[in-house]
């Protein structure tokens, strides 16, 4: 096994991933209502680090923080408001399953997916915010508790470096046996309330019961998802042969044969798109990599930061 960053990752090239997360972050310069933005600074009446706004007095408002000067200009009694800045659990679930095991260019699926996870880890810690996570195969689910500290950062690394670096063709491929919706349903009992979830993963798998658990979660944390895709599923090539395999049968494709070409074309792209709007449907911010690009160029793209200069 060659651990090359493009098919294995390794603990030290996730933990590197610091500096590249330097200048990219889930909650700065976001609109106010974004979800990217989140609930991290909560609007709150009453005791707060930053100056909000000044608006008009409401029954029940703290008179402490009538503005006097501003009360007596306009004529009518005016309260300040602050925003007050909550650290808050964040949770990184990343797919390390045997379908992730793939890519046809640059990466795999599930390199990408544990730079992701690096990335997103190393953003929540630079907020000020607890880390923690999932990492789940086709078997296990490895479960870290959210702290904000770097060996924490380190434990969850570890974990998606082992998931990712136990991966091999040879391994049969479990999609049907739903262990994505156990980590959903594993990541419900985890996370009550106001956590940032960000979720990494093909979605290979995916139905209605990852749907009602998409929202549930969704329901009182914000949820990102990211969906990790191979271009192969977009755009097959129209000469040579495919190798495919699931670990324990395999097959060779002649794609330059209409009739192999047209059905593998409409199934792999269908697929796709069919996660895609599962997705949508479950009203959680959707983001898409592939796996032929850099995953911190994609990650900035999708962020809306390309406009900032690199550190």
């Amino acid at each position: 096994m060659i651990v090359d960053g493009l098919v294995y990752v390794s603990l030290a090239q996730l933990m590197a991933l610091e500096f590249k997360a330097r200048d990219l972050s889930f909650l700065a310069r976001q609109p106010r209502g974004s979800i990217l933005a989140g609930n991290h600074a909560s609007r709150l009446r009453g005791r707060g680090l930053n100056f909000d706004e000044l608006r008009r007095y409401q029954p029940g408002d703290d008179l402490r923080h009538l503005d006097w000067r501003a009360s007596l200009r306009t004529g009518k009694p005016v309260v300040r408001t602050f925003t007050e800045e909550r650290d808050r659990p964040a949770l990184i679930l990343v797919d390390q399953r045997m379908s992730m095991f793939f890519g046809s260019q640059r990466s795999f699926k599930s390199a990408i997916a544990a730079e992701l996870g690096a990335l997103a880890a190393w953003m929540v810690f630079n907020a000020g915010d607890r880390v923690g996570g999932l990492v789940f195969n086709d078997q296990r689910i490895d479960s870290i508790a959210p702290l904000r500290s770097r060996k924490r950062i380190q434990a969850l690394c570890s974990r998606m470096a082992q998931q990712n670096q136990a991966l091999n063709a040879g391994s049969p491929d479990a999609e049907g046996e739903g262990q994505l919706d156990k980590v959903l349903q594993h990541c419900l009992a985890v996370a009550g309330h106001d956590h940032l979830i960000c979720i990494i993963s093909d979605f290979a798998g995916a139905g209605p019961r990852t749907l009602q658990l998409m929202r549930q979660l969704a329901a009182h944390n914000d949820v990102i998802a990211m969906q990790v895709y191979d271009p192969l599923a977009l755009n097959l090539p129209k000469q040579g042969r495919l190798l495919i395999t699931q670990g324990q049968l395999q097959v060779e494709l002649a794609v330059e044969q209409r009739s192999v070409y047209q059905p593998l074309g409409d199934f792999l792209g269908g697929r796709l798109k069919d996660v895609a709007t599962l997705l949508r449907r479950s009203q959680v911010p959707l983001m898409m990599f592939s796996t032929a690009t850099d995953a911190q160029e994609q990650l900035r793209a999708e962020l809306g930061k390309l406009g900032g200069g690199r550190r």
